[in-house]
C-alpha cells in the first residue's frame, strides 16, 4: 500500500486560527503550527489518537505567553502523511525526534495527551540525548494501550471495543466509511461499560454537517486496528520504556474507574497502572509529579485549556 499525502485528501480540511506548515522528515511530511516567540522556552504538543494539532487551538494563545509552541499532527492524522502498515509507537517516536532536530533545534518540553502522552514518555526514554528537558503525560494509557501488559488491563479491556468498531465500520484509510451504520450499531456492538466510559471521558469533537466529526475525517482508522491488534505497541514494552526515562515527568491522571462486572477500565489508565508507572519512573532516578483529576475529561487541553496551561506552565517553568 502507498503512503497518502495531504494533497491526496485536500478536500478534507478546514481553516484554523494558526498557519500550518509541513516538515519533510523522510518517510513522512509532518504538519504543524506554531505560536509564541523563539526567545521563549520550546514546548512540543503531541495530540492523542483521532486528534489533529488544532485540538490545542484554544490553549495555544495562553501557552504562547510562556513558550514557543509547536503543535503537530502525527503520521496518520491531520495533514501529516498517512502510512499504511507503519503505525507503531517506535515509528511515531522517531518522527518526533527528527522533528525536534530539524524544526525546533533546541531542548524542548514535550506534552502529549493519551497516546501522545505515551510518545512523550517515549521521547524522554529514547529521544536523542539533550533533546527533551521534561515530559508532560496528559492522561496517558500506559500499559493500558498494550495487548499483553505487564500490569493491569489490556487494550481490549479498555477502549479496544471502540477501536474494533472503527476498524469494522470505517476500515483502513476509510476504505469502508460507513459512519451512519456504525452510529446505528454502536449501542448493540459496544458493551454498556464502554458507553459509560465514553461519556465520562468526553471523547472527540461534535459532528460536522455530514455527521462525521472533523477530527475523525482527518484520522486514518488503521491507527485503531494497529492498537487493537497489538501491532502499534509490539516493539515498545511499556515497563522497559518507563524504566529508561531520562527527564523529569509530570503525570496528570483524569477520569477513571473499573467496571465492577468485567474489571474493564473506564478511562485511559487505572490507578494500579498509574502507580506502577510512577514507581518505574522513580526507579529510573527521575522525579515524577502526579496530579489526580478524577473529574477531568480525557483531553484537559480542550475541555479546560486555562487549567491545562497553568498546570503545564507552573511545572515546566518552576525555578526559572
Amino acid at each position: 500500500m502507498t503512503i497518502l499525502e495531504a494533497r491526496d485528501r485536500a478536500g478534507t480540511f478546514v481553516p484554523h486560527a494558526f498557519d500550518e506548515q509541513l516538515a519533510d522528515l523522510g518517510e513522512i511530511r509532518m504538519n504543524y503550527a506554531t505560536a509564541g516567540s523563539p526567545d521563549l522556552p520550546a514546548l512540543l504538543l503531541v495530540p492523542g489518537q483521532t486528534e489533529s494539532w488544532w485540538g490545542y487551538e484554544l490553549a495555544m494563545p495562553m501557552l504562547a505567553e510562556h513558550f514557543q509552541v509547536f503543535a503537530v499532527d502525527l503520521r496518520g492524522q491531520g495533514r501529516s502523511t498517512w502510512t499504511p502498515g507503519r503505525y507503531t509507537l517506535d515509528n511515531m517516536g522517531n518522527d518526533l525526534s527528527r522533528f525536534i532536530d530539524l524544526v525546533i533545534g533546541r531542548p524542548v518540553t514535550v506534552s502529549g495527551n493519551s497516546s501522545g502522552g505515551v510518545l512523550a514518555a517515549w521521547l524522554s526514554a529514547y529521544g536523542k540525548p539533550g533533546q527533551v528537558s521534561g515530559a508532560v503525560l496528559e492522561d496517558p494509557p500506559l500499559f493500558a494501550c498494550e495487548l499483553h501488559p505487564s500490569c493491569g488491563q489490556s487494550i481490549r479491556e479498555g477502549l479496544g471495543p471502540v477501536f474494533a468498531m472503527w476498524t469494522k465500520w470505517l476500515g483502513d484509510q476509510w476504505s469502508i466509511g460507513d459512519w451512519n451504520g456504525m452510529q446505528a450499531a454502536a449501542p448493540s456492538e459496544l458493551p454498556r461499560w464502554m458507553m459509560a466510559a465514553m461519556i465520562g471521558m468526553r471523547l472527540g469533537e461534535g459532528p460536522g454537517s455530514d455527521g462525521v466529526p472533523q477530527n475523525m475525517k482527518e484520522y486514518d482508522p488503521e491507527w485503531a486496528r494497529a492498537f487493537y491488534s497489538g501491532m502499534a505497541t509490539e516493539s515498545c514494552d511499556m515497563a522497559a520504556m518507563l524504566a529508561s526515562v531520562r527527564t523529569p515527568v509530570l503525570f496528570t491522571h483524569h477520569f477513571r474507574a473499573v467496571d465492577g462486572d468485567t474489571g474493564a477500565i473506564l478511562g485511559a489508565i487505572a490507578d494500579e497502572q498509574a502507580d506502577r508507572a510512577r514507581e518505574l519512573i522513580a526507579g529510573a532516578g527521575q522525579p515524577c509529579a502526579y496530579v489526580s483529576l478524577p473529574q477531568m475529561a480525557h483531553a484537559m487541553h480542550r475541555h479546560d485549556p486555562a487549567l491545562f496551561t497553568t498546570t503545564v506552565t507552573e511545572w515546566a517553568l518552576k525555578g526559572e
